[in-house]
Formats: C-alpha cells, structure tokens, sequence
C-alpha cells in the first residue's frame, strides 16, 4: 500500500467515524487555490473542518505532530475560501484533527 492509498484509507475511516457520530459529511478533499480541507462536515450547526493524519506507525511522533502553524494557516484560508462559497451560515466553526495509526504486520493475514 502506497501513501496516497493509505491517505485514502485514513479518510475513508475518519468520514465513516464521523458519520457514525451523526454528522453529516458535506464534502472530502476541497481543494481551491488557498489550500485544502480533507473532511468538511456538520452536526448540530456547527461545521468542522477535518484535517485527517494516517500513518503506519507512530514512531516519528503523533499523526497530529504534522499539523504545523503553516499548514492550520492553509486549512483556515481554503475554509474562508469555502464560507464565501457556501450559501449556509456557520454559527461556530471548529478545526479538528483525526488520527489514524495503521499497524499492518505483513504476511498476517
């Protein structure tokens, strides 16, 4: 399994999560000149913008580690990008971060 692939995978669960919490996915992967949000979604008039972390192992440090002041900047830029696009009003908006450690041990399975 390649990065991009576990990427995918991370994502997959963390909407799945999220979904089952009762909110309501409103999109994935929002891309736009200023940056990108992996997850955007609702529950309760309050909009979460997801930054989903997927890794192997936690042996360099904790999946959230890598999100840095650069990259919350680029989250918070593509959300006011996304607001001004959005015909919804967000009373309160949050950023979160999903953590996902994939432990696979090859040949397991």
């Amino acid at each position: 399994m390649d990065n991009r692939q576990l990427g995918n995978l991370g994502e997959d669960m963390a909407a799945g999560y999220l979904e089952k919490q009762g909110c309501r996915v409103l999109r994935r992967n929002y891309r736009c000149r200023e940056g990108e949000i992996d997850i955007i979604a609702e529950k309760g008039g309050v909009l979460s913008l997801v930054e989903v972390k997927t890794r192997r192992s936690d042996s360099f440090g904790r999946p959230a580690e890598a999100v840095d002041p650069r990259k919350r900047e680029h989250i918070k830029r593509a959300a006011m990008n996304f607001l001004s696009e959005s015909e919804e009003y967000y009373p309160y908006i949050r950023m979160d971060v999903i953590e996902i450690v994939i432990n696979h041990i090859k040949g397991a399975f």
